[in-house]
């Protein structure tokens, strides 16, 4: 990061999915005819900062001399995206123009983008590059706005200026710019509403809470308006905070979507909720400029699809491989980046177009058929990644007019927590956390099959032509039911209780 004779060097950083790549910008001024260039593979908004640059100097009536100028960003081959480039490449111009030293800006790490006037505005990817200034051990000059979220990188000087003005008082002396506040992080996800609203629907709610408590992905058939919304908007309240490293895995993926906001660190469970006429890159991740999907941005969280069989069907198989690895791959001819993607999936969907099938009353003239075809969209694969598939009818007009005397979040809450606890300790030399991340030998011996229990989920295989994938599924939710009765071995009640979630599917 030291200054040669004739340029000036910044240090930044370019994304390569949530990862950073330390790029040198080199600033040199030459003789020759008047022009302002920038190379090294920039894409059209890192052009575009000359401009920017070129505007914000005049508005501090700063002109740029009548010489050659070269921004180079190396290393050269690798294509640098996005509008963070402006401040570094502004400050170098400032060091060749001798208005700040090439000491001020040699022990920075530096990203930012530049308004018209000056302003230094808020860009995406600080905490990360924060946490690379920390590995380089030098500091960070970044935007006022995102100075409270370079605080989560560690014991690290940062600069967080509102305008260039600012930055280069501060480096003169004639204004301190105070380091940032620790921002308060976000409350739980109250707002999503308590399970006690939900009148009736017992047993969609106990599934509910197996789910919360293994971390299984869950599936939910109903007609209009039994209340399969209302109750995946409720699972973020049941289930436990992110404990200190998912939360900042799951901040700095929103960081860098330019997603985070106030700074603060990201303690509750992201809960995202896609419409159904999502594009694959906007839910699996990917576009001209790769970023996060939906499935990313809802890592160590809760991806909710609703009218699931709306959705593109090549989009929705799309999802079958991360939710088995836990992280997406997108591979590009310029790019191949991966994002984290271990999330709780659950869906929703009516059983047919018309949403009665089953109902002589209501059903549409085309019943059965027309749920055959419905139904249809969905792969045989996709539907397999389902540990839990429960059918949620109507609620019962007598139900609607009981008051409310269910249990309410927080005491079901308190039964996930525990049953959580009892799989972070079962698994703490495994790197996994629930019993819906177990597999092979580590699920057969959390298990602990006697000769009973295991004999019905046998004849159960058998029966339902269960997949290899299947089978571990009802055993890993029979772990969860176990857990949540304080039982050490999976027994046969637990097991019955398992394949009694594993039906719909094989009913149609």
């Amino acid at each position: 990061m030291g200054a040669g004779e004739l340029t000036a060097r910044v240090t930044t950083v370019a994304f390569a999915g949530i990862e950073t790549i330390p790029v040198d910008v080199q600033v040199q001024m030459a003789s020759g005819l008047p022009a302002f260039g920038v190379v090294g593979l920039p894409d059209k908004a890192v052009s575009e900062a000359r401009e920017r640059v070129r505007s914000a100097l005049s508005a501090m009536g700063l002109a740029l001399p009548p010489k050659r100028i070269t921004i180079n960003l190396a290393p050269a081959d690798l294509l640098k995206e996005g509008s963070h480039f402006d401040l570094p490449i502004a400050l170098g111009i400032l060091a060749e123009m001798d208005v700040i030293g090439h000491d001020d800006i040699e022990r920075f790490l530096v990203l930012g983008e530049l308004g018209l006037d000056g302003s230094i505005t808020k860009v995406g990817g600080v905490l990360p590059a924060a946490m690379e200034a920390g590995m380089q051990e030098c500091g960070i000059i970044c935007p006022e706005a995102n100075g409270a979220e370079a605080l989560w990188a560690g014991d690290l000087e940062i600069l967080a200026a509102p305008s260039l003005v600012a930055l280069i008082n501060h480096f003169k002396g004639t204004q301190i710019l105070p380091r940032p506040i620790r921002r308060d992080a976000d409350a739980i996800n109250d707002f999503h509403g308590d399970l006690r609203d939900i009148k009736g629907q017992e047993s969609a709610k106990r599934a509910l809470e197996i789910a919360a408590a293994g971390g299984h992905n869950l599936l939910m058939s109903g007609p209009p308006g039994s209340g399969k919304s209302m109750l995946a908007a409720r699972l973020p309240g049941i289930l436990p905070d992110l404990d200190a490293r998912q939360a900042l895995e799951t901040t700095v993926i929103h960081s860098v979507s330019g997603m985070l906001p106030e700074g603060g660190l990201i303690r509750t469970r992201p809960f995202r909720q896609p419409h159904h006429s999502a594009s694959m890159p906007a839910l699996v991740g990917g576009g001209h400029r790769v970023k996060p999907g939906e499935i990313s941005l809802a890592h160590n969280g809760v991806l909710f699809l609703d009218e699931l069989p709306e959705f593109q069907r090549n989009v929705l198989d799309a999802l079958r491989q991360p939710l088995e690895t836990g992280q997406v791959s997108v591979a590009r001819a310029n790019a191949h980046v991966t994002y984290p993607a271990r999330v709780q999936l659950v869906a929703a969907m009516n059983p047919c177009r018309c949403g009665y099938l089953g109902d002589n009353e209501l059903a549409c003239t085309r019943a059965p058929r027309c749920g055959e075809e419905y139904q249809a969209r969905l792969s045989g694969p996709l539907l397999d990644r389902f540990d839990i598939q429960i059918e949620v009818p109507a609620v019962k007009p007598e139900d609607l007019d009981l008051p409310a005397k269910g249990e309410t979040s927080q005491a079901v809450r308190e039964r996930v927590f525990l049953a959580r606890e009892l799989q972070m300790l079962r698994y703490k030399n495994e790197n996994i956390s629930t019993n819906a991340e177990a597999d092979g030998e580590t699920l057969q011996n959390a298990a602990g099959l006697d000769a009973d229990s295991r004999g019905l989920l046998q004849d159960a295989a058998r029966q339902m032509k269960l997949s290899a994938r299947g089978y571990h599924r009802i055993l890993r939710v029979a772990r969860t039911i176990a857990d949540l009765s304080g039982s050490g071995a999976v027994k046969r009640g637990h097991i019955a209780e398992a394949l009694n979630y594993r039906q719909m599917v094989y009913r149609r």
